[in-house]
């Protein structure tokens, strides 16, 4: 209600304002009780724990400045960056934009961000702090070696990550899904688990691949079969659409990947396309979309472990992860399930 509220003082302002506004307003979170859900909402996925499956994806906090806070606000794992090892301002402003009459967001940030060393001080500072706490890397836009940023990324991130999630489906850095193509992913998969061992030689963080929406079949099948190869954590699908589907808003024809409620049935749809390749021997995260209990479930019973939000909250407010559990709380009982990991793949 309090959200409902402040929205439209929030959406006067321009969304990447707002978004800044919202960072610092969620410094008071550490006033929060701590969120309760379910010990059925629990789950372990790639050797992780996770109190419950709903997440905060990449993108809200590029630079790694709240995720403790996210987790207050009940999200059961925060993931923050993309993080790329020197700061780059990205792609010039404005580059978001709120779609309002079709509950989605355009942007074409272009990897954005303070670079590793700040992050660095930020999760150093957290360290022995309680929290899944995944750390999404990137490269940079001018890099002469992106496979060597990746190794660089890893190298410096790996030893403070619950998960590290390669992000290489970006549309808004050029070239960068070009990584997904099968030579160059086995290169990158290998440079970042060599990378890793270099570090963590006790094995470290498990590796998660976070993929694009606009797949071909065949990239869909290579993709899988390297994934389980190379002994990933798990394959985050989805990241932003360069398609557009159907849309009412004026901010319509912006370039940029767009998110939110118009990318829910392509996403869902990739993600049981990964559940089929995989055929169940890789866990899944389900991003794109989801906005409410009965998304998250929908994902879930496709094939999902894990589910991710972010463009919902510009929407539903800080206290979505909340809901979302309740719900899947409640649909849980009414199906007759006892635990969120028994759902999972099962329609």
């Amino acid at each position: 209600m309090i959200y409902s509220a402040l929205r439209p003082a929030l959406f006067r302002l321009d969304a990447e304002s707002a978004h800044g506004l919202a960072l610092r307003g969620l410094s008071l979170a550490g006033l929060l009780p701590a969120g309760h859900a379910s010990p059925a909402l629990a789950s372990t996925v790639a050797g992780i724990a996770f109190p419950n499956p709903v997440g905060m994806a990449a993108g809200f906090d590029k630079n790694a400045q709240v995720p403790d806070a996210l987790l207050k606000l009940g999200f059961g794992f925060a993931e923050v960056g993309s993080i790329t090892p020197l700061p780059q301002a990205g792609n010039p402003r404005p580059r978001i934009f709120r779609l309002v009459e079709d509950r989605a967001v355009i942007n074409r940030l272009g990897f954005n961000n303070g670079g590793a060393a700040a992050a660095l001080a930020r999760l150093k500072a957290r360290k022995d702090r309680p929290g899944v706490v995944g750390i999404n890397i990137g490269a940079n836009k001018d890099s002469s070696d992106r496979v060597a940023d990746y190794a660089v990324m890893t190298r410096a991130m790996a030893p403070l990550a619950t998960y590290l999630a390669v992000n290489i489906s970006s549309p808004n850095t050029p070239g960068l899904r070009a990584l997904q193509d099968e030579s160059a992913l086995i290169d990158l998969l290998d440079a970042v688990n060599a990378a890793r061992a270099e570090v963590c030689p006790q094995g470290g963080p498990p590796v998660f691949l976070k993929v694009a929406p606009d797949l071909e079949p065949t990239d869909i099948d290579a993709i899988a079969r390297i994934a389980i190869e190379r002994k990933l954590g798990a394959l985050i699908v989805s990241n932003t659409t360069i398609s557009r589907p159907p849309l009412t808003s004026p901010n319509a024809g912006e370039t940029g990947g767009l998110s939110g409620a118009p990318l829910r049935d392509l996403a869902l749809q990739r993600l049981r396309d990964f559940r089929t390749a995989t055929g169940g021997a890789l866990p899944l995260v389900g991003v794109g979309g989801i906005a409410d209990a009965h998304d998250a479930w929908a994902r879930i019973r496709a094939g999902a472990s894990l589910v991710q939000l972010y463009s919902a909250m510009v929407y539903e407010g800080p206290f979505i992860a909340r809901k979302i559990n309740k719900g899947l709380e409640n649909l849980m009982k009414r199906e007759g399930f006892k635990s969120i990991a028994e759902a999972v793949g099962t329609q």
